[in-house]
């Protein structure tokens, strides 16, 4: 690796999401540091075999709570930091953002966003309960100074489009929502169909224009063959992928 590429610091690198952003961080080149819960008796045997590969990777994994001093000390060591906390641990990043702050050496901050684009939705109240906060980690990272890029990933295609859509499955009875008849989830069984109402009912994701400051992703990366619904839904139905599962609670 170059000695004067950025240091990336990845919280969340065991999980979904995490591990797709530390596998691509060494692939670029990047020194890459994992921030994890220790590994005891109670860790999983799929995180203990990703830790093994990050290690025969060259990544440099850091086992710790989440403590002030203990991420301070961490962070003061690298250049960017990457969230990719689930929505139990979202609120967490607050303590991310006030190391990052005594630290005082961050060049880029990119929280756990990832999903819509939670300042220009407006959904029903599970689904934006959901987003409420991750727009208070954005207002603190806004107020704190700190450089940062809020990533929206809208839903990640193959990934909603397998998990709200499931395709894989075989019915014989469809839910037919919206016939007038009102009913409550409980939550978070909710949220789900919350998303769902905003995604597929409101089409929330198609209705704003990008602003001047805004960048569309496709720009960062014109030669990326990119791969469309449509093809994802192909896929899916002749060899579809088991679906993760988004933690809600």
């Amino acid at each position: 690796m170059e000695a004067n590429k950025n240091k990336i610091l990845v919280f969340g690198g065991t999980g979904y999401i995490g591990k797709y952003m530390v596998r691509a961080s060494i692939s670029l080149g990047y020194p890459t540091f994992v921030y994890t819960h220790p590994i005891n008796s109670k860790t999983p045997t799929s995180k203990i075999q990703l830790c093994k590969e990050f290690n025969s990777m060259g990544v440099t994994l850091v086992e710790g709570e989440l403590k002030h001093e203990q991420i301070v000390k961490v962070i003061k060591q690298v250049d960017i930091v990457i969230c990719t906390f689930p929505y139990p641990q979202v609120l967490e990043q607050l303590k991310i953002i006030e190391a990052i702050k005594v630290a005082g050496n961050i060049k880029r901050f990119l929280p756990s966003d990832f999903g819509v684009e939670e300042d220009r939705v407006h959904p029903l109240p599970p689904f934006q309960a959901f987003l409420d906060k991750k727009i208070k980690v954005r207002r603190e990272i806004e107020a704190a100074g700190i450089p940062y890029t809020f990533v929206s990933a809208n839903c990640f295609g193959a990934y909603f489009v397998n998990f709200l859509l499931r395709p894989y499955e075989k019915k014989k009875d469809i839910a037919v929502y919206g016939t007038g008849e009102t009913k409550a989830l409980p939550p978070p069984e909710d949220i789900p169909i919350s998303i769902v109402h905003s995604i597929f009912v409101k089409g929330e994701l198609m209705n704003f224009e990008l602003r001047k400051d805004d960048l569309e992703a496709s720009q960062l990366y014109p030669d990326y063959n990119y791969t469309s619904i449509g093809q994802l839904l192909d896929k899916f139905i002749v060899d579809p992928p088991p679906p993760a599962s988004a933690a809600f609670e």
